[in-house]
């Protein structure tokens, strides 16, 4: 009996200093608070880039396989020999006939897109006052599209056609915010798809690469105008960093 009383009270002794009191209780849960209010808000904020990242990616690979397809059975050199965007009309027919397009706008940039966007600081910016595209589109996978003609660029001895889009990676939804949900993509004659880069720098090297940088990050930044923040992504590997 005896031995057996002296177990039971060394088993009582341990579990009692193996215990927590109340107050390292609370201690300890509010360090885990106070962690996961620091830490919580950061990765949502980097889910949330990584998503528009994902469908921006997405838009990105679907133009560009659309470009060298459409070229590929029209036994064309360039998107120019296709006829693409030689008129209006043109233009939607034939990225119809590529593009699985859901809804067609016309020459209007609303309701595809929404009607005023924002930059990262909150200036207003509103593209359908400016005019910049030629035609309007919400593909199946909800993107919108602005599409603006092939410009028949000349400098010094380069000469090659390019044009650009807007896109907006979930159409009108939000949250509407230029390098977020809304870019700027400037494609070039061979169906490359690629930000704001001059054409004898994209084609003959022609080129500062200092100054493209600091052109793309400006803008992007800067929030001049909706380009630039797709330069960014590219460069930084598909990665949102700003």
């Amino acid at each position: 009996m005896v031995g057996n009383d002296v177990g039971l009270k060394s088993s009582h002794f341990s579990l009692k200093s193996a215990a927590f009191t109340l107050a390292e209780v609370l201690v300890t849960l509010g360090i885990i608070g106070v962690v996961s209010a620091m830490t919580v808000p950061t990765l949502m904020q980097n889910y949330q880039r990584q998503s528009y990242v994902t469908q921006l990616h997405k838009v990105y690979n679907e133009m560009s396989q659309g470009f060298q397809q459409m070229m590929t059975e029209r036994n064309a050199l360039n998107l120019k020999e296709t006829g693409l965007l030689n008129t209006t009309e043109q233009a939607t027919e034939t990225f119809k006939n590529y593009f699985k397009v859901v809804q067609d706008c016309g020459n209007n940039f609303s309701p595809c897109f929404a009607s005023e966007y924002r930059s990262t600081t909150g200036s207003s910016i509103k593209p359908a006052e400016a005019n910049w595209w030629s035609s309007s589109f919400v593909l199946a996978d909800g993107a919108a599209i602005g599409l603006h003609g092939l410009i028949d660029y000349s400098a010094g001895n380069v000469s090659y056609p390019y044009g650009y889009m807007y896109v907006d990676i979930n159409g009108a939804k939000g949250p509407n915010i230029v390098g977020r949900d809304f870019f700027l993509f400037y494609y070039f004659n061979d169906g490359t798809l690629d930000d704001v880069v001059t054409p004898e720098c994209k084609t003959a090297g022609i080129c500062s690469s200092t100054l493209e940088v600091q052109r793309v990050n400006y803008s992007c930044v800067g929030q001049t105008w909706p380009a630039g923040c797709f330069g960014r992504i590219l460069n930084d590997n598909w990665q949102m960093t700003y």
